[in-house]
């Protein structure tokens, strides 16, 4: 394992955040930091320091064989006539294996003992050569493999919307990307005209957009060759690591979360290139790692939450443990304590011992919905659930830790043009319209990266941009860049807090269309209100809830409603979502609100003057919009 002496090159400095009024205490978690700059370059086998204590940061662990058959298993291979070899049963164990194949297992654990998804990561290949060759067309092609085993590859057939074309989400841990990665993402979609977009997800990660089958094949190739994959991005498998957009750079953070994001990203993927030993989970999974007080990551709905912390008794940086966060059609649920603590060289260790127990006492029932890993946690409880991540790793996990503040921290907008903790550098954020983006797009942010940068970017969870180590120097000549008269630095108080799913434009599950809609709405609000401050409007288009409604200031979901009468693309609204600290879900308080501009748009607006302290702008006539409103 390399090891890295990030202190003594000079790339780390101890930072603390300077002190706050004393106010009604805080009880979460955290107080100290590591941090690692952007200059210092993370290999896959890395090492960071902590305080000036060197800690080895574990990405690699030796291949499990696959567990022997049972007899019992066997005779019901046997008798539903499958072939185990394909399958996607090798890994697990003979009591997974069980549940799988039970005739009241659910219909995609019955699609993958047929035939494992990893299957996909050479036959990607193969079909869209046939294609290629005209010896078939997609049309012709396994419905399962299409629809459904290519989503391990990270292709995403939308059917309903676009036939022949697919989306491809790739993995990019922490969100950091590079100019050259974001060049040839921009020239993956270049020439598919308006189907060829890319979007920045709720995940931190992109999703590409427009590609037909045939051209699949040489996407995720060079997606590879450029320090990325799209392997193990959909169905039961883990979903993009997830950290600080300001990592490394940040004067108030703990440790720099990138580090632990690629090293679990490399544990589950095997580095980008497949692993077939986490490819069967009952479900999906989401991990996030927090490492300020401002929980940028979103622990409390991800499936497994790393809250970073100060031990109260040593002193020392480690992570408190938080499980079972997700939304849903039937459930939404905020995490719970995990009763975990972990050392920084335990988390990727842990990670895979927790995706492992998933694995292999995770239900398989035929309702996915309680599947999740959250129903296996609560059927468990937590110390019983605790114990047995500790036979996979083999010791005792050590128990959480209590930890309280005496200050209230409010949760940072990156946003603007920011100081970092590296004297003289900036970082410098953008917002960008509900994360959609172009081919030309993308090569004028490779463009602002290399040219008032240090050649990377990061993606948030907000589907923003932030550009790290721009030397003070540079700031007024990158501020004139044409870029950011569409990606702005500094936009109004709605736009800023935008966040949209794909919505009925591509997603064949929206029930309404999501992304032009937000936007059109938030200019109108931003036109008519002075808004005092920033309102998290988060929009989705279905109870799956992607666009994350349950999290917002104010949230829409698509939804029936009715209109005179007749059925429309209506909405359910939320409110009085929290993030950072002590965060809470927003609440449900009126559904079937039409989608209807002339419906919409005064409710939002009355909603903000009551609760966010919107003012009307000076000269704004509302008249002729009532008057619309009552004649229609």
């Amino acid at each position: 394992m390399q090891k890295l002496n990030l202190q003594s090159a000079g790339l780390l400095k101890p930072c603390f955040a300077p002190a706050r009024p004393s106010c009604k205490p805080v009880h979460h978690r955290r107080q100290t930091c590591l941090q690692v700059s952007a200059s210092a370059s993370v290999t896959e086998k890395d090492a960071a320091v902590q305080n000036g204590v060197e800690y080895q940061i574990k990405d690699e662990f030796p291949p499990a064989e696959p567990k022997s058959v049972s007899p019992e298993v066997q005779a019901i291979i046997d008798e539903q006539g499958l072939d185990y070899e394909s399958s996607g049963l090798k890994y697990l164990t003979n009591e997974a294996r069980m549940r799988a194949l039970d005739k009241k297992a659910n219909k995609v654990e019955k699609l993958k003992n047929k035939k494992g998804g990893e299957a996909m990561w050479s036959e990607v290949h193969e079909l869209g050569q046939l294609i290629r060759d005209g010896k078939t067309t997609w049309q012709d092609l396994a419905l399962d493999d299409i629809d459904l085993r290519l989503k391990w590859s990270g292709l995403f057939h939308r059917r309903k919307k676009t036939p022949g074309f697919f989306m491809m989400r790739l993995k990019v841990p922490n969100g950091e990307l590079n100019s050259e990665q974001l060049r040839f993402l921009g020239e993956s979609v270049r020439k598919y005209g308006e189907k060829g977009c890319l979007d920045i997800t709720t995940r931190a990660n992109i999703q590409l957009r427009g590609i037909p089958l045939e051209d699949a094949g040489p996407v995720f190739s060079g997606l590879q060759s450029v320090g990325l994959t799209s392997v193990q991005t959909g169905m039961d498998n883990v979903r993009n690591m997830t950290g600080s957009p300001i990592a490394g750079i940040d004067p108030h953070e703990f440790l720099d979360s990138r580090p632990l994001c690629k090293a679990i990203d490399n544990m589950i993927t095997n580095h980008g290139k497949g692993n077939p030993e986490l490819v069967n989970l009952p479900r999906k999974i989401n991990i996030g790692i927090s490492s300020t007080r401002d929980d940028f990551a979103h622990t409390h709905i991800n499936d497994v939450g790393l809250y970073a912390a100060k031990d109260p008794e040593t002193g020392k940086v480690g992570f408190n443990v938080e499980l079972g966060g997700y939304f849903s059609i039937k459930r939404n649920a905020r995490s719970i304590p995990g009763d975990t603590w972990l050392d920084v060289e335990e988390v990727a260790p842990y990670c895979k011992a927790i995706l492992e127990v998933f694995r292999d006492y995770g239900q398989r029932v035929s309702d996915r919905q309680k599947t999740r890993l959250m129903w296996l946690v609560e059927d468990m409880g937590a110390q019983k659930f605790r114990e047995t991540v500790s036979s996979y790793i083999g010791y005792d996990l050590k128990p959480g830790k209590h930890v309280t503040y005496d200050d209230e921290w409010k949760r940072r907008d990156v946003l603007g043009v920011h100081p970092q903790r590296q004297e003289g550098l900036f970082w410098v954020g953008a917002c960008v319209p509900v994360g959609r983006m172009t081919s030309a797009d993308m090569d004028d942010l490779a463009h602002v990266a290399d040219t008032y940068g240090d050649g990377t970017l990061r993606l948030t969870v907000e589907q923003d941009v932030i550009f790290p180590n721009v030397p003070e120097a540079n700031l007024e000549a990158m501020q004139k860049e044409p870029l950011f008269q569409r990606f702005q630095i500094n936009p109004g108080n709605l736009s800023r807090g935008l966040v949209s799913c794909t919505g009925a434009q591509f997603c064949g599950v929206a029930i309404i269309e999501t992304k032009n809609r937000a936007m059109a709405i938030v200019e109108k609000l931003e036109q008519q209100l002075d808004i005092p401050e920033a309102v998290r409007i988060h929009w989705t288009g279905c109870p799956n809830s992607c666009g994350q409604a349950q999290v917002g200031d104010v949230g829409l979901m698509g939804g029936p409603a009715k209109l005179d009468g007749k059925a429309v693309e209506g909405v359910r609204l939320f409110r009085g979502g929290i993030i950072g600290e002590n965060p809470t879900l927003a609440t449900e308080f009126e559904k079937g609100v039409p989608c209807e501009e002339r419906i919409l748009l005064p409710k939002l607006r009355e909603l903000l003057i009551e609760h966010h302290g919107a003012k009307l702008k000076p000269g704004v006539d509302l008249e002729s919009e009532h008057m619309a409103t009552a004649t229609a």
